[in-house]
């Protein structure tokens, strides 16, 4: 039973791994975390795409393709996604149910939608592409049921995003009369009760903000953790 465990452990390790970077960004700002999984004996491969011009839809439909050309369908995948390479995960698990997908993880993906993408769709609309229709806009297609979920998200306030959410608390405050509350922290461009879903396997919360959770060490090894396990190591987050 020892050695079945070990050979079950063994092949998730030499699983690959897909990582799917977020909004305004290209595939090089995964490799910090690739490098970390490839410590640990995953097989990365940085899917990069076009975040502005093409919409959530195209984005997965080239992800298909290169898996076509470059996987065998009965060899399970995992997913990684940061943002919105998160949303681009639901949408291709749902529209691409051929794959083997073993698990999947989200780092600061706006589930629920995205305050700070509303506020700039309403300004600027050029500035998040086709990215936030069916995306940011909240309307990605439901997580299917067998999908094993991990999510997560920052507290640090740092990053342009804070603008815009700065605004957004001290609106909901005064209109409600209510002091800041739990359900307002964000990492700097997404609140962290944007990132819950219900359909997730497990959901943690770290110090750090939207975009330096891609080359933090606890983000990476909490992320193999769960590419490992199916569920976060909650026994670390005691120490933080």
């Amino acid at each position: 039973m020892q050695q079945k465990d070990m050979q079950q452990k063994a092949s998730r390790q030499k699983s690959r791994v897909i990582l799917i970077h977020g909004l305004h960004q290209t595939a090089w700002i995964m490799r910090p975390l690739a490098k970390r999984l490839q410590a640990a004996g995953f097989d990365t491969h940085p899917y990069g795409y076009r975040s502005m011009r093409d919409g959530i839809k195209t984005n997965s439909a080239r992800l298909n393709d290169w898996l076509e050309n470059h996987h065998h369908p009965d060899q399970p995948i995992d997913l990684v996604g940061h943002s919105l390479g998160g949303l681009i995960i639901r949408d291709f698990v749902t529209a691409y149910p051929q794959w083997q997908i073993g698990r999947c993880v989200t780092l600061g993906t706006p589930h629920l939608g995205s305050v700070c993408a509303d506020y700039i769709w309403r300004l600027t609309p050029a500035v998040v592409g086709r990215s936030y229709v069916d995306a940011l806009d909240g309307t990605v297609a439901p997580l299917p049921e067998h999908i094993t979920l991990g999510v997560i998200a920052g507290n640090r306030p740092y990053g342009l995003g804070q603008l815009f959410l700065r605004y957004h608390n001290h609106k909901l405050c005064k209109t409600n009369n209510m002091p800041p509350a739990e359900h307002l922290l964000h990492d700097g461009t997404v609140y962290i009760e944007e990132t819950k879903i219900e359909a997730a396997t497990d959901h943690i919360v770290l110090p750090v903000s939207h975009t330096g959770m891609l080359v933090d060490k606890t983000v990476a090894a909490q992320t193999k953790y769960f590419l490992q396990h199916g569920q976060f190591d909650h026994s670390e987050l005691k120490h933080l």
